[in-house]
């Protein structure tokens, strides 16, 4: 198949191995090769064919990734979170499940006697990948943590004191886990 053929959809014949060097968006099954999504072929000089995708495809989670979450619950030794996406991939939904963990040897360097005191139910925390499989995180690094919170008493948001939050509605004070751009943003 040469280049200028056009667009293919995923699972379409492209060639054969020995025709071929296995490229991007190509998968080989006993010795055929078949597009792995929608896309243009190209065929390098070096007869490596792959597809140049249509259409930027759902992040998966890998281990390293940085994500953006929301705590959904907060137990003894871990906090519940719904990842809402991978950064770098804001635009585009994850393609897998969405709840991770954060386990309380995981929050930051150094030991944590409360979970409660480091988050709070539905902060929105940037957090990295420390096992894909079990979707296990860590908050631990200075820009990683809480990068926005609000008063668990009224709901008002809360805002950085240098390392304490406070409520500008009922003038409560709060700790959590700060990211060191908290209240910046989710860039």
């Amino acid at each position: 198949m040469e280049s200028d053929k056009g667009m293919v959809l995923p699972g379409d014949f492209l060639g054969t191995s020995e025709e071929y060097i296995l490229g991007n968006g190509v998968y080989d099954e006993e010795g055929n090769l078949y597009a792995l999504h929608m896309g243009d072929v190209n065929i390098s000089d070096k007869r490596v064919i792959s597809i140049l995708p249509k259409v930027e495809t759902p992040p998966t989670i890998k281990e390293g990734d940085v994500v953006i979450a929301q705590v959904g619950d907060i137990k003894d030794t871990v906090a519940i979170v719904n990842i809402a996406c991978v950064k770098g991939h804001e635009t585009r939904e994850i393609a897998m499940p969405t709840q991770g963990v954060i386990h309380i040897s995981n929050v930051r360097s150094g030991y944590v006697k409360e979970l409660r005191q480091e988050f709070g139910y539905l902060d929105i925390v940037k957090a990295k990948v420390v096992d894909a499989k079990a979707l296990r995180l860590s908050t631990e690094g200075n820009d990683l943590g809480v990068v926005r919170a609000i008063c668990a008493k009224c709901k008002g948001s809360l805002k950085r004191k240098g390392e304490t939050l406070s409520c500008d509605k009922c003038d409560r004070i709060e700790t959590r886990n700060l990211s060191d751009d908290y209240g910046k943003g989710v860039e």
